[in-house]
């Protein structure tokens, strides 16, 4: 780097670009690392020991019975479809997480949020997988 141009503007531009980049690698690093984290906890997960009471479910979980084995049903996520359109975006939608009916990108929300959204007079619960039914919100 000793062909730096001896002009001061030129040297604050040179500057800006690499405080923009140092900028730039930082934020990649803090995602990585997120990223990083996300993957050791589920590898934790996966490699944690089974409960030692195999007749308890998880909190949550609805048992089914199948050829006489206990599985696990998780409870179903929520998701809220945004669409914009020409003449501004249209109300938001709350679906149940495995509807075949959602558009666009999907942002997944708790049970929690989903029925705070469907008390929201301005957000709609989608006619298809009917989430307020779901979530035992009577009309």
């Amino acid at each position: 780097m000793s062909d730096l141009p001896p002009d001061p503007a030129r040297l604050r531009a040179i500057l800006a670009h690499l405080d923009g980049q140092l900028a730039q690698n930082e934020t990649v690093g803090i995602y990585l690392r997120l990223q990083r984290e996300a993957v050791q906890a589920a590898l934790a997960r996966a490699e944690a020991p089974a409960p030692r009471h195999p007749g308890r479910l998880p909190k949550g979980a609805v048992p089914l019975r199948s050829m006489g084995v206990a599985q696990v049903q998780p409870r179903p996520q929520f998701v809220v479809q945004r669409k914009r359109t020409p003449r501004g975006p249209e109300p938001a939608i709350i679906h149940v997480g495995g509807c075949t009916m959602i558009e666009g990108t999907p942002h997944p929300i708790g049970e929690h949020d989903a029925r705070v959204s469907l008390s929201d007079p301005s957000l709609e619960a989608c006619g298809f997988c009917r989430p307020d039914t779901e979530l035992g919100i009577l009309d």
